[in-house]
C-alpha cells in the first residue's frame, strides 16, 4: 500500500513541476552520487524546497506523510526550526512548523530529489537532504528501504530569546540517560566503553556503515525486565520514526535476528551537560547518537541498516531474479 501510494505521490509531484524544476529534482537511479550524503551545511543535488509553490509543497509533504510517523514529521519540522533559530533566519513558528517553505531562507537549505522513474517497474528512490536532516527511501519490487536516516539539531536546547528552554530530539537524550542510570555497577562497567565521547558519530556520513568501528557494549540479553523496557523505548525513538508498516517490519527483522544480540554502548559524560554518546547495534540494525559539540548542545542521531542501507539486499534480490 505504502509503495503504490508513494509512487502515485511522486508522479503527482513530478507532474506539477515545470521543466526547470524537474531537471533539478530528477536523476537516474544509478547516478554516480547515489550513495553520497551528508548532514553538514551546504548545497546538495536536487530541488530546493524554497522553489516549491504551496500546492507543490503539499504534494511533497504527501511523500513524507506516507513514509514517516507523525512524530517523525514533528521532528523534521523541529530540525528546520532549530536551523532558523541557529542562523537567525525566518520566524520558526510561521515557517518551519507550518511547513511553509516557499521563498524562505530555510527552504533554500533543504533539497528534494527523485532517482529513477516512479512510473516504471525498475527501482526508484526519493530523498530529502539538508543541514541536520537526511531521509532516504528506496523502492524495489514492492518493498522499501528506509535508511540511512539522520536527524540532528543545533541547538539541542534554546538558551536565549523568546523560545528559551525549548528542546529538540529530547527523548533520544533523556531515554539514553535513563537507561544508563538504570544499569547495575557490573552492567555499567560493560556498557561504558570510554570515558571520553567521540567528536561525532563513529560511522559519520559514510556511504556504507562499518560495524567494526563500533564498540560492543552491554547485550540486551543481560538486562533485567525494567531495563529492557527502557531499552525498547529508546530503540522505539528510532524505529518509531517510520510509518506503521515500515516500523513493524523493522521490529520483526530485529526479532528474527535476535533482539538479545543488540548491544548498548555509552561513551563520555554520565550526566547531561557534557559530551556524551551512545549506540544501539546488532547484526543488521544500528542507531548512533552524539551530543558533544557546542558545549554538548548539538545533537546528531542516525539509523543505519548494515544489510539494507540504500536497499542493498532488495536490489541484490531484484537483479538476481533477472528483473533488470
Amino acid at each position: 500500500m505504502v509503495v503504490e501510494q508513494s509512487r502515485e505521490a511522486a508522479l503527482k509531484l513530478l507532474a506539477s513541476l515545470d521543466p526547470a524544476q524537474r531537471s533539478k529534482i530528477t536523476a537516474p537511479f544509478d547516478t554516480p552520487d547515489h550513495q553520497d550524503w551528508t548532514y553538514l551545511p551546504g548545497d546538495r543535488p536536487g530541488l530546493q524546497l524554497a522553489e516549491l509553490s504551496a500546492a507543490q509543497e503539499a504534494l511533497a509533504m504527501r511523500l513524507l506523510e506516507l513514509a514517516y510517523s507523525e512524530r517523525a514529521l514533528v521532528d523534521a519540522r523541529g530540525v528546520m526550526a532549530a536551523e532558523i533559530i541557529l542562523r537567525g533566519l525566518d520566524d520558526p513558528l510561521s515557517v518551519a512548523e507550518s511547513g511553509g517553505w516557499a521563498g524562505t531562507t530555510v527552504g533554500e537549505r533543504f533539497f528534494l530529489r527523485i532517482l529513477g522513474d516512479p512510473a516504471g517497474m525498475e527501482p526508484w528512490a526519493w530523498r530529502l537532504n539538508g543541514h541536520h536532516i537526511a531521509l532516504h527511501l528506496t523502492f524495489v519490487d514492492g518493498a522499501i528501504s528506509f535508511t540511512p536516516q539522520f536527524f540532528g539539531s543545533n541547538p539541542a536546547m534554546v538558551l536565549s530569546g523568546p523560545q528559551t528552554g525549548r528542546r529538540f530530539l529530547a527523548a533520544e537524550q533523556d531515554l539514553g540517560f535513563q537507561l544508563l542510570h538504570a544499569l547495575e555497577p557490573g552492567q555499567l562497567e560493560i556498557a561504558l566503553v570510554s570515558a571520553e565521547a567521540p567528536h561525532d558519530m563513529l560511522t559519520r556520513h559514510d556511504p556504507i556503515a562499518d560495524p567494526s568501528l563500533l564498540h560492543r557494549g552491554l547485550p540486551y540479553g543481560e538486562l533485567n525486565p525494567e531495563q529492557r523496557q527502557i531499552f525498547s523505548l529508546l530503540l522505539g525513538q528510532y524505529i518509531g520514526r517510520a510509518a506503521g508498516p515500515i516500523g513493524l517490519q523493522t521490529w520483526q527483522d530485529i526479532t528474527q535476528q535476535g533482539i538479545e544480540r543488540l548491544t548498548f554502548a555509552w561513551a563520555g559524560a554520565t550526566e547531561p551537560g557534557a559530551g556524551h554518546y551512545y549506540s544501539i547495534a546488532g547484526p543488521t540494525f544500528l542507531a548512533e547518537y552524539d551530543n558533544t559539540q557546542d558545549d554538548a548542545n548539538h545533537i546528531h542521531s542516525v539509523w543505519r541498516d548494515f544489510r539494507n542501507d540504500w536497499g542493498t539486499d532488495l536490489l541484490a534480490a531484484h537483479y538476481a531474479m533477472g528483473r533488470h
